[in-house]
């Protein structure tokens, strides 16, 4: 920390700082260690440098406190610039300060002093200003930033709302309708459009902070009142002639919102723009935010932001690993997974060779990903010229030894373990020393598909969902041979592509789909002792998931899937056989468990399968009964919540946050519920055993507590305060 000035006379500290007021040009001097000042003629600049993302952290809110008043105090100071070091302007609050006691200055102290400043304060943007660092440059009187600068409030998902005066004056700057959709879907926008809202006054070409002195020395020469946010009018009484505004738009966010708190209490926050003075919707912000915070949703929003982020650190591989150079990939399978898979690499700028058997299933194929990169365009997501740029960079093939140039070869066939330790035994034949070798297994062992090659140690897991080019999630699969470079590699092809990588082991479905079988035995038993499924599908989509097993099965064609999987084992169910004996394969066929409408995706209650149902419930002697939406909510939810302790047991996920990350990002787990483990914090893990244990009774073994949840819940803890202590290396063994 620099030198401390409480209680000094600010001009004389700012004479003083500064050698009595005389300094070079371009010469700082650091007020602390994250805030510096200088003078470059009669503009003083501040620069904050607290990386990586300058967050207005404690120290950093003290500093620029210090400094403004500093610069005003120095009468040779006609206008003060507030710029940032390093890659980008202020990108957020301190998330880490949230539920620690605060410390001043405030945020709002420290805004406040800029905007009643006697010397206009200017904002230079680079990079991303979000969240308090927005609210930071709305304080300021102007705004400058350089053309590839980025704007946004994206508090919402974190499961609150600005809390230092964004909802009450960005509404003054850009208008409702955009600050509207900026906070309550925490949506970016770019400078042109910035630019063009009002947000900011200009854009900046070449130097940002030579730009923005010039800009100060320019308003500053101006005789005019400087102008504050907090004062303008114009753009909050359009909205007051449009009674039906905050309406539409609650009604326009409805389907994207469902379940979430935070983007109602956003808009309700700009309609306190809208309807109430400043100081006003000052205090109605404080008081909605407050609430916020103390919400479970926030809590469980705010825990999946650091768990998201600790899911990409994997103890044990050092940072400086190297990793293979993908500069062209090739995909074995043109069918869903492989087309899916071969659009995230051209997306990634990956040029792919794409290999099928025969030329009619890569003509489908290619196909099926033109249809939706032009449904993208369409949309406005791309243009028609980007959908011919990324089908160029695609080669189709029926040569199996046109791999051979690929620095990533990635296996999507059949799930069907023989027919992919056959590909692998041509890709290990054809692909170059060096390459990294994957396989998109949802759940088959990859250790096995790994010793069809005289290089495992080049072999991973690298399991997309479906359908690959929409789902975040990348199940990155640690073989027992699997290379630190192998796993580093395939981690930061996974960034590289747009997703959220999570390092597993290996056992049968890995993390998402163990979890997910599951649920699933208790779903189909639910239905032989008196549910139906529109019943346990209603129960999952209250819950907050997109939809339930049934619906799930209907969309991705899981009748079909798991049957004829049966019909390799020789398993037998009734309920999925009959539905299969009589075609009903799910939506693409206008009957699963449900019915549809000709084109409509809106499932339908079928007597015919309910009578399905009743039948199989009566081969099983089986009385059905009522059965509550509670207990159909435990017994889908808990064994999952089971299972996920054994699979921290077993070493096949390296910490509670990586099962959550999987679940959010690969089945729609709602974010403000945390994550399946986080929820079950959220319940109490002796209350989960305790439920257990009862079903365990009812049941039979199925519901056995796992012994890390028997243990945690007698110690009285929490699966947020439990550590992996098995290193990396481990994982999957």
């Amino acid at each position: 920390m620099g030198p401390n000035w409480t209680g000094h006379h600010p001009r004389a500290a700012w004479r003083g700082l500064l050698n009595d007021g005389k300094v070079g040009e371009h010469m700082q001097t650091k007020v602390n260690d994250v805030v510096s000042l200088e003078r470059r003629g009669n503009v003083a600049v501040i620069s904050i440098d607290n990386p990586p993302v300058n967050a207005l952290s404690h120290p950093v809110r003290e500093g620029l406190l210090a400094s403004l008043r500093y610069a005003i105090a120095d009468e040779d100071a006609r206008a003060i610039v507030l710029v940032c070091a390093g890659r980008t302007f202020v990108a957020g609050a301190d998330i880490s300060e949230f539920d620690k006691p605060p410390q001043p200055p405030s945020l709002h102290e420290s805004l406040d002093a800029i905007e009643v400043s006697t010397r206009p304060v200017v904002a230079a943007i680079h990079g991303t200003a979000l969240g308090g660092g927005l609210e930071l440059a709305l304080a300021c009187h102007y705004r400058v930033a350089v053309g590839s600068a980025r704007f946004g409030l994206p508090e919402v998902n974190l499961g609150i709302i600005p809390g230092a005066g964004g909802t009450q004056r960005l509404p003054r700057l850009v208008g409702v309708n955009t600050a509207l959709h900026m906070i309550a879907t925490g949506a970016m926008i770019g400078a042109t459009e910035a630019l063009q809202s009002g947000l900011i006054d200009q854009i900046v070409e070449g130097d940002l902070t030579e730009g923005g002195v010039a800009f100060a020395r320019q308003v500053s020469a101006e005789p005019r009142q400087h102008p504050r946010v907090r004062d303008r009018d114009e753009k909050l009484a359009e909205a007051r002639a449009e009674p039906h505004l905050f309406d539409d738009f609650r009604a326009s966010i409805a389907r994207k919102s469902r379940g979430f708190l935070a983007p109602g209490v956003a808009v309700t926050a700009v309609e306190a723009a809208v309807n109430l003075p400043f100081d006003a919707g000052i205090a109605r912000e404080r008081q909605l935010i407050a609430e916020l915070l103390q919400s479970e949703q926030s809590k469980a929003q705010r825990y999946f932001f650091f768990a998201e982020r600790k899911s990409a650190k994997i103890p044990g591989l050092a940072a400086d690993t190297p990793v293979v150079n993908v500069s062209r990939a090739a995909v074995i399978g043109a069918g869903t997974m492989g087309g899916g898979i071969s659009m995230v690499l051209a997306n990634a700028g990956i040029p792919v060779t794409l290999v099928e058997q025969n030329a009619e299933n890569l003509e489908r194929g290619l196909g099926v990903m033109r249809k939706n990169w032009e449904a993208t365009a369409a949309r406005g997501g791309s243009s028609q010229g980007q959908v011919e740029e990324r089908l160029a960079r695609i080669t189709p093939t029926l040569n199996f030894e046109d791999i051979a140039d690929a620095d990533l070869v990635i296996e999507a066939v059949y799930e069907q373990l023989k027919l992919k330790k056959d590909v692998f035994a041509q890709v290990d034949r054809y692909a170059k020393q060096g390459a990294l070798l994957a396989t998109n297994t949802s759940g088959l062992d990859v250790n096995q598909i790994a010793l069809a090659t005289a290089r495992p140690e080049r072999v991973v897991g690298m399991h997309f969902f479906s359908p690959a080019n929409v789902m975040k999630l990348l199940e990155v699969v640690r073989g027992d041979r699997s290379s630190d470079t192998a796993i580093a590699s395939a981690m930061n092809m996974g960034k590289k592509m747009g997703k959220v990588p999570v390092l597993v082991g290996v056992c049968e479905g890995f993390v998402g789909n163990r979890m997910l079988a599951a649920r699933g035995k208790q779903a189909d038993r639910l239905l032989l002792e008196g549910a139906l499924p529109h019943q346990v599908d209603r129960v999952m989509f209250d819950f907050g998931l997109p939809m339930g097993p049934y619906a799930m099965a209907d969309l991705a064609a899981g009748i079909e899937l798991r049957w004829r999987r049966r019909q390799e084992t020789g398993e037998m169910d009734f309920i999925g056989d009959r539905l299969a004996e009589l075609g009903r394969f799910g939506q693409k066929v206008g009957k699963g468990y449900y019915r549809y409408e000709p084109n409509s995706r809106a499932p339908l209650p079928d007597p015919e399968v309910e009578e399905i149902i009743r039948e199989a419930s009566r081969r099983e002697g089986l009385q059905r009964r009522d059965i509550s939406d509670q207990e159909i909510l435990e017994r889908l939810v808990y064994p999952m919540i089971n299972e996920g302790a054994r699979i921290l047991e077993d070493g096949v996920a390296i910490r509670p946050g990586d099962i959550d990350v999987i679940w959010v990002y690969g089945y729609g787990w709602p974010t403000y519920r945390g994550g399946p483990m986080f929820y079950a914090d959220s319940v109490g893990l002796a209350q989960i055993r305790d439920r257990l244990v009862a079903l365990q009774a009812q049941h039979g073994d199925f519901f056995r507590p796992a012994a890390l949840l028997e243990r945690m819940a007698r110690e009285g803890r929490r699966f947020q305060d439990w550590e992996q202590t098995r290193s990396a290396a481990t994982v999957g063994s």
